[in-house]
């Protein structure tokens, strides 16, 4: 039918399945209609039936509704078997009660808040258990559906009205069109709230309200404007939200698609939405008052309400009044005014240095509608251009356009200073500009600052076995076929014996295990513990666990992995060797890590010059070659005997070792701190904080990485610094590395 009648059922006729419904303004628009969709129905070779054809009728029942030239309501025939329905006595009685229903509501006001006890019996879990309130909301529905109103039809040539209100039960709305000097209603929406939606703050239940109710009219809204109204004031900032996120953000994304006006009504004025609650949210609502402080939105509408004004603050009038109001330009701009002749140097000598130095481009300034412009001329004399002498009030202005602005696209200075330079001209142009670029906030948080702050290299170095480790988490990689997918990696400081231990996943239950198992039940329990800020590492079992043993936990700072160098440069190391080693498949990486451990074990390590081998047990390994091409074992004397020479011969490498591994930090402190930029932070500087962030959709190359300011609140030590974003956030320990010190300025603060 839609193939056979396309075309039509737009202009001519409507159709649904097999029934059609012809319409026309006139008898003889009729007729046309009549004929075009006989020719298409004769051209597909299709029959109708005589007796079930009604032409040319005033008013005709369609779908369960009476559709006539006032307007669409209620079928009678319908209706009547609502009115004489059995009060239900299960639930499939109800529901199929509440469906005859559901197919009118929208010529019910309020319909959500009457069927909600109703609702209720015929949920999941509930018993079914006929209360008074049920037989009110029965009998409620049956008296609603009988006395509806005759809806009207849209006229796409007249602006739409939605009306839009919520209360703590359900939000609902009404769709309606001005006729003459009457307001005709198009069609009623309404929806209970959900649980979850039930504990919004009231803006955020207004809010629901009105996205909801654009939803459900979409086909009638989208693509024209129309006049959205709410009884709740902040609303009417609504697309004007300061830095929305989350839920606020994508309901505000989805009303961009939309041309539509917010108007505020009195909640006494505000009746036919539904009829629902208006009471103001309680002052403790923590929801409510979070998101008009965080979206910019007021209770009090007198504090956002601005009186509107004509006047231009641009035109000739209003500039020549701030020119006069500038102590620099109004002795100026007065022998302009009067016709006077350029004034003596003993007539300008009392003024400002600013306007000595207007005094000397006199013979360059001129009036132009009463207003001083600057003719600035090229070197050839070829072309010129209108400079307007600006009062030292406008250069906010101005500079926010000219930087600020989408237009003015954040640039830097040379760029922002050629485009002020295009239009306007005043004292210290130059220096208001570059200061202006580099206090600019959105600038540094996108930016950041032009050298990185860079601290000293902080050393710690220990002096036997096992004072210090520090342990990492390396994957995830390929699922082997044991089910492992990470590498649990431990590591003496002193020693640089190694295990890499394969895990199925790194929960901190199975990392406290392994820690047990592999390390400290074979080597005992180390003084201090090191690694990272993973979760796992700083839960409750993991913290509980270095307690009962006694171990000093440790960590690095937030996104400065050099703190742990050590472990993270075995890491790569890992890495190297494994992808020599793996499969095409690689999920037999695991296999080839107890190999890896000896290979690296019995290797001289750069820093101590012995191999951790000799460093832990006095003595190298036996390797397979050994055994290849023959050596002559160690054999002792007696155990004795042995176990002097093995304490002689550690004392001599560890005393060994710590000679060469203070020369290497000293080294590498050399290098590095050659690279510092000796910066000191104190208590009370304002800093940036580079605060790098992923998050799903986003794309990480369009992020602001800067954050600021931040307060330095104490210095730890001399690279590691507690700052804090404002009194009441969470204090944050940060590396030098990731701060650089504060200049910028909201330029939408200044007014």
């Amino acid at each position: 039918m839609e193939t056979v009648l396309r075309g039509l059922s737009s202009e001519a006729c409507l159709v649904y399945l097999d029934d059609i419904i012809i319409v026309g303004r006139t008898f003889e628009e009729h007729l046309n209609n009549l004929r075009k969709v006989f020719q298409r129905l004769q051209k597909a070779n299709l029959k109708l039936s005589p007796k079930k054809c009604r032409f040319f009728q005033k008013e005709v029942t369609y779908l369960g509704h009476v559709i006539s030239a006032e307007g669409v309501k209620t079928d009678p025939g319908k209706i009547k078997a609502v009115v004489d329905w059995p009060r239900p006595d299960k639930i499939h009685d109800l529901r199929s009660f509440l469906g005859l229903c559901t197919y009118y509501r929208r010529f019910v006001k309020n319909f959500s808040t009457i069927a909600r006890p109703l609702h209720k019996l015929t949920e999941a879990k509930s018993n079914f258990n006929w209360t008074d309130e049920c037989e009110k909301s029965f009998n409620s529905l049956k008296q609603a559906l009988t006395s509806s109103p005759i809806l009207t039809y849209p006229r796409t040539d007249k602006e739409f009205i939605l009306d839009t209100d919520a209360s703590n039960e359900g939000i609902g709305a009404v769709l309606s069109q001005n006729t003459g000097n009457e307001e005709r209603v198009i069609a009623y929406f309404s929806k209970s709230l959900g649980k979850p939606e039930r504990n919004y703050c009231v803006t955020r239940k207004e809010l629901l309200a009105i996205v909801k109710s654009i939803e459900h009219f979409h086909h009638y809204l989208y693509g024209r404007k129309f006049l959205l109204r709410t009884d709740h004031a902040s609303l009417r900032w609504l697309l004007n939200f300061k830095e929305p996120e989350g839920q606020i953000a994508r309901w505000i994304q989805r009303l961009q698609e939309y041309d539509f006006e917010i108007q505020h009504r009195k909640g006494t004025s505000h009746g036919n939405a539904d009829g629902l609650s208006r009471t103001p949210c309680k002052e403790s609502c923590k929801q409510c008052t979070n998101a008009e402080k965080k979206f910019g939105m007021e209770r009090d509408i007198s504090v956002k309400v601005v009186t509107t004004t004509t006047v231009d603050p641009w035109s000739s009038c209003e500039i020549q009044k701030a020119q006069l109001e500038d102590p620099a330009i109004k002795p100026i701009l007065e022998k302009k005014l009067n016709l006077a002749e350029r004034p003596s140097w003993q007539e300008i000598a009392p003024e400002s240095p600013a306007t000595k130095r207007y005094w000397a481009l006199w013979d360059s300034l001129h009036l132009k509608d009463g207003v001083l412009y600057r003719k600035w001329e090229s070197d050839d004399g070829n072309s010129y251009r209108w400079q307007l002498i600006l009062p030292k009030s406008r250069i906010p202005e101005v500079l926010r356009e000219t930087h600020d602005s989408a237009s003015g696209g954040h640039f830097g200075v040379m760029k922002t200073l050629s485009k002020t330079r295009e239009r306007f001209y005043w004292d210290r142009l130059r220096v208001d500009v570059e200061n202006w670029c580099r206090e600019c906030h959105a600038c540094g948080a996108r930016k950041g600052p032009k050298t990185r702050t860079k601290g000293r290299l902080q050393r710690y170095n220990v002096g036997a076995p096992f004072e210090r480790m520090t342990l990492d988490i390396l994957g995830p990689f390929p699922v082997t076929t044991k089910g492992n997918r990470y590498v649990l990696v431990l590591m003496d400081y002193f020693t640089k014996w190694p295990e890499a231990i394969p895990i199925p996943d790194q929960e901190a239950s199975t990392v406290a295990e392994e820690l047990v198992r592999s390390w400290i039940s074979c080597y005992g329990v180390p003084m201090i513990l090191h690694s990272d800020q993973g979760t796992n590492f700083n839960s409750a079992l993991f913290t509980k666990l270095c307690e009962l043993l006694g171990i000093l936990k440790t960590r690095t700072t937030a996104l400065h992995p050099e703190s742990d160098g050590m472990v993270e440069r075995f890491n790569r190391t890992i890495l190297n060797h494994l992808s020599l080693f793996v499969s095409r498949n690689q999920t037999d990486w695991d296999t080839h890590l107890p190999l890896f451990l000896l290979a690296y074990r019995s290797a001289e390590h750069e820093v101590t010059g012995l191999t951790p081998a000799e460093m832990l047990f006095g003595r190298t390994l036996r390797l397979p070659c050994d055994i290849l091409f023959g050596r002559p074992s160690e054999t002792p004397s007696s155990p004795n005997e042995y176990m002097k020479n093995l304490e002689a011969r550690l004392e001599s490498v560890h005393a060994f070792a710590r000679e060469r591994i203070k020369l290497a930090s000293e080294r590498m402190k050399t290098r590095y701190d050659s690279r510092a930029t000796h910066h000191h932070f104190k208590e009370g500087d304002l800093v940036w904080m580079y605060n790098p962030k992923r998050r799903r959709g986003l794309s990480p190359k369009l992020q602001q990485n800067w954050e600021g300011p931040y307060t330095v609140v104490k210095k730890l030590n001399d690279v590691v610094y507690r700052v804090q974003r404002s009194p009441n956030a969470k204090p944050k320990v940060i590396h030098i590395n990731r701060l650089a010190p504060y200049r910028a300025t909201d330029h939408n603060s200044i007014k």
